[in-house]
């Protein structure tokens, strides 16, 4: 039996990003002892740079994690890279078992999950190798490196008309790709006309790129429409399979009457219906982005410490009052073994 196997920690996190690496952080300088399990898969890997985040604008994700790991250590939390593939409640609500892809398990007395979430794409050829990079869903994220360029609008999901009149903010050059989805109403059509967006006919089956750049659009006929960068709304799945022993099941998530994700349903603070599971970040919040991920985390890491201070304070109090307990039942039996020495009456 590994040593791993023995371990017990106050709070085992399952996830290394940025929400995660941000409640080990604040965990850790509450002096718990703490445990991130770290897939080594982030998200976020395709793009180069992540944005919005103040005071690390631009900063390359992997940057971003590798200082994020190094302050968390540095306040004693510690990383180990691996899958956790199972979670489940320890007997008489002693806590959860958490066991890793290679066999090897520690327990713990609170699970903050942060495994984040899928980024599921259509099978269109060309789009999951040009991901994150001129193939994109967040305007926020990616909208300035894009502006002034020619934006294409792949159609998925009634809310395609949505993403077209956003991304308009950055570009006067976007193109509507229907696709395979419902045609826009005529108040649609009105509102994409009054903004100068074009509206194209037509199955996608493909995308040009020349060199290393995309340089067009390729509807099923051969009809190539030049473009510079695409967006696409893919399907959030949240990485929650960890959860399964838990009872902790998956909530689709519905905007315009479309399905576009799955996520774990948390309270504000983090907590889940199952007591001592937290979830923060992606994992819950689909639209989260990186630096709110790194809040969420904050947050959820504060809530877990209250309630484990509250723990902590019950079982102090129980062993407080173990000794006078103890006391007075040997004095009660001093005193009825002394009456019955005496022949006196014990009263009821």
């Amino acid at each position: 039996m590994s040593e791993m196997t023995t371990q017990t920690y106050d709070v085992v996190v399952i996830g290394g990003g940025a929400a995660g690496l941000s409640g080990a952080l604040a965990l850790s300088r509450a002096r718990r002892s703490v445990l991130v399990i770290d897939a080594g898969s982030p998200r976020n890997a395709p793009a180069s740079h992540a944005h919005n985040y103040l005071g690390r604008e631009g900063v390359p994700p992997t940057e971003l994690l590798a200082t994020g790991r190094e302050e968390a250590s540095g306040y004693g939390a510690e990383i180990v890279e691996g899958e956790a593939v199972a979670a489940e409640k320890l007997p008489g609500g002693a806590g959860f078992r958490v066991v890793r892809a290679d066999g090897t398990a520690v327990t713990a007395r609170r699970l903050l999950v942060t495994t984040g979430l899928v980024d599921e794409l259509p099978p269109i050829p060309g789009l999951a190798e040009r991901w994150g990079q001129d193939v994109l869903h967040c305007p926020y994220c990616h909208g300035w490196e894009v502006r002034d360029a020619p934006i294409g609008i792949l159609a998925l999901s009634p809310m395609a008309v949505h993403q077209a009149l956003l991304w308009r903010q950055w570009s006067d050059d976007v193109t509507l790709f229907l696709h395979n989805a419902p045609e826009p109403g005529d108040e649609e059509y009105e509102q994409l006309a009054a903004r100068g967006i074009a509206v194209v006919d037509g199955e996608v089956t493909g995308l040009e790129v020349s060199g290393d750049r995309l340089t067009g659009v390729r509807l099923a006929g051969g009809r190539v429409v030049p473009r510079e960068a695409v967006v696409v709304q893919p399907r959030f799945t949240a990485r929650s399979g960890v959860l399964d022993g838990l009872g902790l099941p998956a909530t689709e998530l519905e905007a315009g009457g479309h399905t576009i994700g799955t996520y774990i349903a948390a309270d504000p603070s983090g907590a889940t219906e199952v007591p001592g599971v937290w979830a923060a970040g992606n994992v819950t919040n689909l639209m989260e982005q990186v630096i709110g991920a790194a809040g969420a985390g904050l947050k959820a890491a504060s809530a877990i410490n209250a309630d484990l201070v509250g723990d902590d304070t019950r079982r102090a109090v129980e062993a407080r009052r173990a000794p006078f307990s103890a006391e007075a039942e040997r004095q009660v039996c001093e005193h009825t073994l002394g009456s019955r020495r005496h022949g006196l009456q014990e009263t009821p």
